[in-house]
């Protein structure tokens, strides 16, 4: 009898629902979200026949969590189900919309049952990949992070202090470059900016870490904060200037955190195989690699063709036809980390002369630069599929074979 198993995910408690292969409920029952809930699931599950041999797939509406980390170790098929699938499945039996956590639970459990073979279990990635992967989204976020602290100081200052901005408006140096974070934590207003010496700023600047062009520096700066600009009142003045050293205290630690997590994420890459591989394509370094493999993983069988990782990454379009109507489109549901890479991958892989030539050809064919990014993205992922189950490195010559020229016009 195959029974399959369904657990509705709460924070601080877990239903479970065991139906056999008719669809009947074999048992159910509500565990605590600790390691006691956790052996109470396992006593459930071997109870209705699990074994190593033979274990019992779960169904589950997340891939985060303690209880998902441990099913996963017991070398059973863990389904991650989106909700909104889970909602659908729901309304094939109870068209008056009726929830509850044992019905969901249910649900999930008859989701494995009629339709396992169209959902995909989650990967049996390595324990390296996942490092590979925590550290990298964990990076990602901070920079993200840091960007949005960049805007609201950026924001702030323009209200008060739009000497600090013109200060800093140089290219490869902004308002969260080190010079920037040093200058206003000394100086967070435009009177206290105004008073620093060259032999104060230059001081800053020592501390901020800079090494080169110390005394231009502190001369174009003392130039910008003495000039004529906007001023507010006093009072309000200084307790805006108050409200920027907190913004940079926060931007300061930002900063901090992605460049420490950067060096955590090449080191943890620089240990997987595969990164020689994936560095090998244009483009990729050892904190774009790192990103990409952690979301794609190592197991070989997760994706069952490259088609299958160019939809998981969004870079495959989506086709609508009905009757007459025939729509191609922009995938919308993707993984939107691997996505986000991707750009960045191309961006930097533009300067290769191969692929510059591909993305001209592509714009004079009628596609617009993001367009165009998106299809480099999408050839590049079908050689990383192909380069990663055969063991190769990128080869430009095979990725972009040279094209033969247009034939020359006949004169008439």
């Amino acid at each position: 009898m195959a029974i399959t198993c369904g657990i509705d995910w709460a924070e601080d408690h877990h239903d479970i629902a065991l139906v056999d292969e008719t669809g009947k409920l074999v048992a159910k029952r509500r565990i605590s979200d600790d390691a006691e809930g956790y052996r109470r699931l396992l006593d459930l599950l071997a109870e209705a026949g699990d074994t190593t041999e033979d274990p019992i797939p779960v169904a589950v509406e997340t891939a985060r969590g303690l209880l998902i980390s441990c099913l996963r170790t017991t070398s059973r098929k863990v389904y991650s189900i989106n909700p909104l699938a889970v909602a659908r499945y729901r309304e094939r039996h109870r068209v008056a919309r009726a929830k509850s956590d044992h019905a969901d639970a249910m649900a999930l459990a008859n989701i494995l049952r009629t339709d396992a073979d169209v959902h995909r279990p989650l990967p049996a990635d390595s324990e390296l990949v996942q490092v590979i992967a925590v550290l990298a989204r964990a990076q990602q976020d901070a920079v993200w992070n840091r960007g949005q602290l960049s805007n609201q100081v950026r924001s702030h200052l323009k209200q008060y202090f739009p000497a600090a901005l013109a200060a800093f408006q140089v290219r490869g140096i902004g308002l969260d470059s080190r010079e920037a974070r040093a200058v206003l934590a000394a100086a967070p207003d435009p009177t206290t900016a105004a008073k620093l010496t060259l032999t104060r700023l230059q001081s800053v600047l020592r501390k901020s870490g800079r090494q080169r062009n110390i005394d231009s520096w502190a001369k174009r700066l003392r130039s910008i904060f003495t000039g004529d600009y906007l001023h507010q009142l006093p009072l309000i003045e200084q307790a805006m200037g108050r409200q920027t050293q907190a913004l940079v205290l926060q931007l300061d630690a930002a900063c901090r955190a992605a460049d420490d997590l950067a060096d955590a994420v090449a080191e943890a890459f620089a240990q997987h195989p595969d990164a020689e591989i994936l560095t090998s394509f244009p483009g990729i370094g050892p904190l774009t690699g790192a990103r990409v493999l952690g979301e794609i993983g190592d197991d070989r069988t997760r994706f069952r063709d490259a088609r299958g990782l160019k939809s998981y990454a969004g870079s495959a379009p989506i086709t609508m036809a009905s009757g007459k109507s025939l729509v191609v489109r922009q995938r919308k549901v993707k993984n939107q980390r691997l996505a986000a890479v991707g750009y960045v991958w191309i961006f930097g892989a533009l300067p290769s002369p191969q692929v510059k030539e591909h993305y001209d050809r592509r714009r004079a064919a009628g596609d617009k630069h993001a367009a165009a990014m998106r299809n480099l993205f999408n050839r590049f992922l079908g050689c990383l599929y192909h380069c990663l189950q055969t063991g190769q490195t990128f080869d430009p010559s095979k990725a972009f074979p040279a094209t033969s020229p247009l034939p020359e016009p006949v004169a008439a």
